[in-house]
Parts: structure tokens; C-alpha cells; sequence
């Protein structure tokens, strides 16, 4: 059984926060983020361009907030954005992903958006053999 991630409907991060990391982190110094999707933030940090204006949006960001999200650059994505974790989605509550929907009129995420699977004791197996 296979779980989908909340954050595929969602993408409320991705248009809501500056996505900013240390330049090495892009292609050219070795790192994975392509490096015509970085601003010059300060002279050794950048951001996914996008995300410094007043009204945030990540440029890899594809479909609509809320809707039906991807990222377009979701195995070269920054430390930030791998870092981030729904709330709940690693049993605990995080405020800023609350912040980041709320701003997009999408209710916080509760533990019950994650289905708990619950492993079968030896003993259940056997009684179905």
C-alpha cells in the first residue's frame, strides 16, 4: 500500500518562503541546483529565484498551490527544501508549514493526513494461513 504525500496537493512552502542556501549547493561548485535557477542573495548565498519578491513563488514550482504541485527540480532541490518537513509528516508539528497554508487558505495538516500502517503480528499471519 502506497501512501500519497499531502505536499502533492499543497505546494503552499514553495510560494510562501525565500528558498535561500550556500552557493556551493549549485552544479557549478559541485552541488545539484542548476545554477540559472539562483539569485545572488549575498556574496556566498543565493535563493531559488522567485522567492525574494513580497509575493513568493519558486520558479521550479509547477500546477497550482492547494490543487496539484511538483517540483520541477524535486532530485536537484536545495538543502532547505529537503529539509522541510510537512507538518506531521515526520510525526511532528510544524509551525511553518501551518504559516506557509494558512497564507494560501488551506487548513493545517494533522496526523490523520498520514494513514498509519500497522504492522500484522506473527500470530494474525498465522490465523490466515
Amino acid at each position: 500500500m502506497s501512501t500519497i504525500s499531502p505536499c502533492v496537493s499543497c505546494g503552499a512552502c514553495c510560494a510562501h518562503f525565500r528558498v535561500s542556501f550556500h552557493w556551493i549547493e549549485c552544479q557549478g561548485s559541485g552541488g545539484r541546483v542548476p545554477e540559472d535557477l539562483v539569485e545572488l542573495v549575498t556574496p556566498s548565498r543565493v535563493a531559488m529565484k522567485g522567492t525574494c519578491g513580497s509575493n513568493p513563488r519558486c520558479v521550479s514550482l509547477q500546477g497550482a498551490v492547494g490543487a496539484s504541485v511538483a517540483c520541477a527540480i524535486y532530485e536537484q532541490r536545495s538543502d532547505p527544501c529537503r529539509d522541510f518537513d510537512a507538518s506531521w509528516s515526520a510525526g511532528e508539528h510544524n509551525p511553518r508549514c501551518d504559516a506557509a497554508r494558512a497564507a494560501h487558505g488551506l487548513l493545517p495538516l494533522t496526523p490523520s493526513d498520514y494513514p498509519t500502517l500497522i504492522p500484522l503480528s506473527d500470530a494474525s499471519l498465522a490465523a490466515h494461513d
